[in-house]
């Protein structure tokens, strides 16, 4: 079983290059965040052409998350359950036996900010309804844009003390992993400076100063059978491209 995500910032434009991705990789699921769109317009023809089944949580502008699944999903839960959030940035589905969380983590513009301290109220919560998550279902991956790049070695030198790197939000990328989850992509060895997110200026992907903020985290009963995790920068090279680069796990099962 084959499962990605990727932060497509804006399906509407992106759309293009994500059926040409599907037809290539045909993943089992995709995890899609920063759709940037309204449910009334998701573009759930062109999709199940492409061989899938959608569900989706959007809304107009900003944030907005998919699950593009080649099985039904069913269970599919919106939101976190008892978080008062007016932004669409979670949804969950069973695929097969596999729980799948796709989340749009809050940037948190700086350290110190209103939006900062809304980034760590959020993941507080996130993390308490991943908890409840895991005990109904142990096959598991938490999976997106997290906005977090949790060790030194995720994020380019020259990155430092500032957003998406503090302290707090490392330690609640590590709250999440205590849960019992794991860091999928460091359960093999990497290139050095792999990441998955390089900004549009400063020709950033052409020098590599990026960021690895898309994660895919998995509980203990998929990390026996996880045979892969790999970034795919193919997209990122591609004219008018997310900012982000899909990141890809497979399983034997």
């Amino acid at each position: 079983m084959k499962i990605a995500t990727w932060n497509v910032n804006s399906l509407k434009v992106r759309l293009p290059h994500v059926l040409d991705w599907l037809a290539t990789e045909q993943p089992d699921a995709l995890c899609l965040q920063e759709l940037k769109m309204e449910d009334s317009v998701f573009p759930l023809a062109e999709i199940e052409a492409a061989g899938y089944q959608a569900v989706f949580n959007g809304q107009k502008t900003y944030n907005g998350v998919a699950i593009l699944s080649r099985h039904a999903p069913v269970d599919v839960i919106k939101d976190i359950p008892g978080f008062d959030d007016p932004q669409k940035r979670i949804i969950a589905a069973t695929i097969n036996d596999v729980r799948v969380i796709c989340g749009y983590f809050p940037n948190g513009q700086a350290v110190g900010s209103d939006k900062f301290a809304y980034k760590l109220d959020w993941l507080a919560a996130l993390t308490e309804w991943v908890r409840e998550e895991l005990r109904q279902h142990p096959r598991l991956v938490l999976t997106g844009d997290f906005n977090i790049a949790p060790e030194d070695r995720d994020a380019h030198p020259a990155w430092k003390d500032e957003i998406h790197v503090s302290a707090p939000e490392r330690a609640a990328f590590v709250a999440l992993e205590l849960l019992g989850l794991t860091d999928a992509f460091r359960l093999f060895d990497q290139e050095i400076n792999a990441f998955s997110w390089w900004d549009y200026r400063m020709n950033a992907f052409e020098r590599n100063f990026g960021l690895r903020i898309d994660h895919l985290l998995i509980s203990d009963p998929l990390v026996a059978e996880c045979r892969r995790c790999w970034t795919d920068t193919t997209p990122r090279k591609l004219e008018r491209p997310s900012d982000h680069a899909p990141v890809l796990i497979e399983l034997s099962k």
